[in-house]
């Protein structure tokens, strides 16, 4: 039977994946309250449709940060690909790279930043960091980046710890073992290879006053990935970074907070369009991604869709999820009437009384 939308793949994933990987990548914190809002939230939003326009062509094509990609859906950085499939990361950058969108490298990659930019030289990265208690680990990793090539730099702001996931800890994983399987923070020197027991730490101390450190750094747009609220959002624009990703980390820290897309609009609004705004959680259809550029996110980004794509059939999984929804979302742009990213606006949408 094919796989034609995303849940295919993941009713699929599910039964190809032990259970203990799987909880891994389907886990929530605490009662997955948050991860449930993600996708529920967007069914609380119905179209607009417009008709009578000529929809013949249509485009979704757009930009981020400047660069063109092929639609506004790109993939969110995950960790430990391996866990999927066997060439990882680099099977997720080809993917990327053959249909013609963005990937945010995560920091807990289990392939190098070398082998994976190898693997596809002329896609479009960005890279997350996750903020490392070594701070010069941390200017090696966005220095190391930058010199290969990546375009922008993600830095994840809602991990000071890492949240209370439960059926990680049922299932007994072992977090300092899976650190070792994330070659990106080894050092390509393996006499300098950092302990594992100082990786397994997040960087409780990060804050914003270290935002002017992390830019003295680096010439690349800095992205602020996991801001949900007014507030942080003004202090992103004071700090003059060039994006936030709206992002609550797939319902995987702070349980009990507002689904991504609803959080979308209060963020826009703050920003006032002087950056960038892109979101990911709980985006699973086309009609999910024109919701989200209707309320002003610039791009989704997918988080475990893709994973199950690759655990399904590697590279080929990841490229057929990514067109699954980049179709829709060109017939979802046909059907209200859309021909082209800029005609995707507020009007479209309206908030269900359901």
């Amino acid at each position: 039977m094919p796989l034609v939308c995303l849940t295919d793949f993941q009713a699929q994933a599910r039964e190809r994946l032990p259970k203990a990987s799987w909880d891994f990548i389907e886990g929530a914190a605490d009662e997955g309250i948050t991860m449930r809002d993600n996708m529920a939230a967007f069914k609380k939003i119905r179209l607009r449709p417009r008709y009578l326009k000529d929809v013949s062509q249509v485009d979704t094509g757009t930009t981020i940060q400047g660069e063109a990609i092929s639609a506004p859906i790109c993939i969110a950085p995950t960790a430990l690909h391996c866990i999927a499939w066997p060439d990882g990361e680099m099977s997720t950058a080809r993917a990327a790279q053959a249909a013609g969108v963005c990937y945010i490298t995560s920091t807990y990659a289990s392939c190098t930043l070398e082998d994976i930019v190898a693997s596809a030289p002329s896609g479009l990265r960005w890279f997350q960091l996750l903020v490392q208690p070594d701070w010069q680990l941390n200017k090696q990793l966005i220095q190391r980046a930058e010199s290969l090539g990546f375009k922008a730099l993600v830095v994840s702001v809602d991990v000071p710890v890492i949240g209370k996931r439960r059926d990680d800890l049922r299932n007994q994983i072992d977090l300092k073992a899976n650190i070792k399987l994330c070659k990106i923070l080894q050092s390509p020197d393996e006499a300098k290879a950092v302990p594992s027991s100082l990786l397994a730490a997040m960087n409780a101390f990060f804050c914003w006053d270290h935002i002017p450190w992390l830019q003295s750094l680096t010439r690349l747009p800095i992205i602020l990935k996991g801001i949900l609220t007014r507030e942080d959002a003004e202090l992103a624009v004071k700090h003059n970074v060039q994006g936030i990703l709206v992002s609550n980390h797939g319902g995987r820290q702070l349980d009990e907070v507002p689904a991504s897309i609803d959080a979308l609009a209060e963020v826009v609004a703050a920003v006032q369009g002087r950056m960038e705004v892109y979101l990911d959680g709980g985006v699973r259809t086309g009609n999910d991604v024109l919701k989200a550029l209707a309320l002003g996110a610039k791009c989704i980004f997918l988080g475990r869709p893709i994973l199950w794509g690759l655990t399904c059939k590697g590279e080929k999984g990841v490229e057929e999820v990514l067109n699954i929804l980049k179709e829709e979302f060109r017939t979802s742009m046909t059907l209200t009437g859309c021909r082209s990213i800029a005609e995707i606006n507020r009007d479209l949408i309206q908030l269900s009384r359901l």
